[in-house]
């Protein structure tokens, strides 16, 4: 109504241009956050809605936690950033447009799994929440169905380039799923899933210092806004050899939603953090910034995009599996390796003493951008 009202007044057609509309995405979603992340802090903190240090981990990483006063903190604050996000995506977005429309299902949903998740940790005594297995049957069910409903948007539209991948470095390849019929479907929804719920789970991992998540989500999503955009204008995408995914140019309102609620909820989450996000923000984060490579067609840059996510995820996965294969032995001094770095000073060795959380943060912050920008680079790079 405001933008025909406008165009009716001045002529103007601001809301037309996906630039201004992401922008605006981007700054509705900090203020949002800024406006509910005081009262929903004080809501939290009445209610003892705090978190609970995990002693069935490393009793070093505990004990660290309690001198820092971490278990005193409150929980469950990606709530008011999900909210934030998702108010601002149905403001400023399309959302007669199905990629739009399946991210808000995707970040809905994964944000219920999480919740569910947090509220069984903090209400259920002597509860670790939802069983890994309980986890991973929920997150799937959602993305899978998010998945489904893709392809037949992808097969009723005729846009064999959502069902395809696109190797990086390389002009003209292209793997065409579509081309190996029902086989190639089911393997590239298998694959996409891996893609989704894999990063849903590496944010999950990287909550773990304050402000270290969000800042790396806010850096991420911000390289992904960028593909979306190019992605979804034809003449930028004939210029870098890069597949037209007329469909993406929407979820770059997306992306900057992600990026300005990340930043919001950050206003609380920096040292000494008030709020931690838990896994009703990490969970539907980490999907959001994989289904904004998938609809890119970027799942292929998206280690290097996310590569913070892809670094603690990789040292979880090796330090457990190589602990239960060499019968207790470990890898890195501690596993994800922000906290190595903050409890022991190093990854493979132990220090005299361990890195300040702040300088590991920066750090990592550092990490992200140097990996956004070499992933921006590939944009011409073919």
């Amino acid at each position: 109504m405001l933008a025909e009202l406008l165009g009716r007044l001045f002529g103007y057609s601001l809301f037309d241009y996906l630039s201004f509309r992401t922008a605006m995405a981007a700054m509705t979603a900090f203020a949002l956050a800024l406006i509910t992340g005081g009262p929903t802090i004080a809501w939290l903190r009445a209610r003892s809605v705090r978190d609970n240090v995990d002693t069935s981990g490393s009793a070093d990483l505990a004990e660290k936690a309690r001198q820092g006063g971490k278990n005193d903190t409150t929980t469950m604050g990606g709530a008011f950033l999900i909210v934030s996000l998702l108010a601002a995506v149905l403001l400023w977005a399309d959302v007669t447009s199905m990629p739009v429309v399946l991210a808000v299902v995707l970040t809905a949903g994964l944000g219920a799994v999480g919740f569910v998740d947090d509220y069984r940790k903090l209400t259920e005594p002597e509860s670790r929440g939802l069983t890994r297995r309980a986890k991973l049957v929920g997150m799937s069910v959602v993305t899978l169905a998010v998945l489904v409903a893709l392809v037949q948007f992808a097969l009723l539209r005729e846009s064999e380039t959502l069902l395809a991948l696109y190797p990086p470095l390389f002009k003209d390849a292209r793997i065409d799923f579509l081309a190996w019929g029902p086989l190639g479907l089911v393997v590239f929804v298998g694959f996409q899933w891996l893609v989704v719920v894999g990063t849903a789970n590496a944010a999950n991992i990287v909550d773990g210092l304050d402000g270290l998540a969000a800042g790396c989500m806010a850096i991420s999503g911000l390289a992904l806004t960028l593909f979306c955009y190019v992605t979804g204008r034809a003449d930028w995408t004939a210029y870098l050899s890069l597949p037209h995914v007329p469909a993406a140019g929407d979820m770059a309102v997306v992306g900057g939603a992600l990026c300005g609620a990340c930043l919001g909820f950050l206003w609380f989450n920096a040292y000494p953090a008030k709020v931690f996000m838990g896994d009703s923000g990490s969970l539907p984060l980490g999907g959001l910034l994989a289904w904004m490579a998938v609809v890119s067609k970027q799942e292929l840059v998206l280690p290097l995009i996310a590569i913070v996510l892809v670094v603690d995820l990789g040292s979880s996965w090796l330090q457990t599996f190589w602990y239960r294969r060499s019968g207790g032995r470990r890898i890195f001094t501690c596993a994800p390796v922000h906290h190595g770095l903050q409890l022991y000073g190093g990854v493979f060795k132990r220090r005299a003493e361990g890195i300040h959380e702040v300088t590991v943060v920066i750090r990592f912050w550092i990490l992200a951008i140097v990996g956004a920008l070499a992933s921006l680079a590939l944009l011409k790079v073919r």
